[in-house]
């Protein structure tokens, strides 16, 4: 009796302090944003910028996480190598560019100069992510949920370190594509070039794979073995080559992400893939891992918070140089979610049996 009840004290005071750390994060939010208005620091067409940046790349981060919750969709397991299969498709689409660029092509028809590399780096992604599957989780499908989950982070330190021996340690800057320097003027509010193909192309291969999963005999069977991987193959469902399909779309995603970040960013290099996936892996979680229109909505949010939280939450509190904590403003946004809403914002109440 005494050790039931200072196991009920001891929820308490556990419960008691997570309520208090969940209060003193939304009232630091509120003080914060209240404070930073008040200051008037930053103009209304800055505040649009902010946004915009946010939207542009919540858009990458998206793409990415799409890879992470169709993975655990099918197989309730963290593809930890994702964010490396995005670095790959960024490196074929850099060496792609500087080609198409070196001989002109880009900036005759910058049209194909954008669509080609992201060809190329949607294919090497997904060769590559078809390799790791076969090589590192198919063989160890039926082990401990751990046993995959190291292999995952070895396939990811494999990725790097070979592509870090191949290609040298440094940084590669991204060739410029001339048709995408300056702004358009939307609604009187200028918006970098860049920034609308980035949310443009997004939102286009977002829609696709959307529609792909929802409304095609591909997709269907994808949500049917993710449903129970017994009863799809019983009713002929090909389970391995459901699984490949998945790997397969998930990294063409993150193949073209590669492209958009690094017209974004100009440099890529052999690390590249680390803090996006870890960012992506955070959308997913956020959207509700395992849901599709949650990994988009998750990424969204995410980039526009990460954008706007320095100057919006952190300034109004006197914190010197608030942009440099944004990746704090991320990764809180996770601890937040996990204990409002584990299940994600669009996430779905995962069976005992799933969990």
């Amino acid at each position: 009796m005494r050790t039931s009840i200072s196991e009920r004290a001891l929820d308490a005071i556990v419960s008691g302090v997570l309520w208090g750390f969940r209060i003193l994060i939304v009232l630091a939010i509120i003080i914060g944003t209240v404070l930073a208005i008040r200051a008037g620091t930053y103009t209304r067409a800055q505040w649009i910028d902010f946004v915009i940046f946010g939207v542009a790349q919540g858009s990458i981060y998206a793409l990415i996480a799409l890879g992470y919750t169709m993975v655990y969709g099918i197989l309730r397991m963290i593809n930890f190598a994702h964010g490396d299969i995005f670095m790959t498709g960024a490196f074929g689409a850099y060496f792609t560019a500087t080609w198409l660029t070196k001989i002109g092509f880009t900036d005759r028809y910058p049209v194909l100069g954008l669509m080609i590399p992201i060809l190329v780096a949607m294919i090497i992604a997904t060769l590559i992510a078809m390799l790791v599957e076969r090589i590192a989780y198919r063989p160890l499908r039926g082990a401990p949920r751990l046993v995959p989950l190291i292999s995952a982070i070895g396939a990811s330190f494999f990725l790097e370190y070979s592509f870090r021996g191949i290609f040298g340690p440094g940084k590669y800057a991204y060739p410029p594509i001339n048709a995408l320097e300056g702004e358009w003027v939307v609604l009187g509010i200028g918006i970098l070039k860049v920034h609308v193909v980035v949310m443009v192309a997004a939102g286009i291969m977002m829609a696709l794979l959307y529609t792909l999963v929802m409304y095609t005999k591909v997709g269907k069977a994808m949500r049917a073995v993710s449903e129970n991987q017994d009863t799809a193959a019983l009713m002929g469902i090909d389970v391995n080559k459901t699984i490949v399909s998945t790997f397969a779309i998930g990294a063409a995603m993150a193949g073209a992400a590669g492209v958009l970040f690094s017209l974004v960013y100009r440099q890529i290099d052999w690390f590249m893939g680390f803090t996006p996936g870890i960012k992506a892996f955070t959308a997913a979680v956020l959207g509700g891992i395992g849901n599709i229109p949650g990994a988009m909505v998750g990424g969204l949010v995410l980039g526009v918070f990460e954008s706007v939280g320095p100057s919006l939450f952190l300034e109004g509190l006197g914190i010197i140089r608030p942009y440099q904590l944004k990746d704090v403003i991320a990764y809180t946004m996770l601890v937040m979610i996990l204990l409002f809403r584990p299940s994600g914002i669009l996430g779905e109440r995962l069976t005992k049996q799933k969990a």
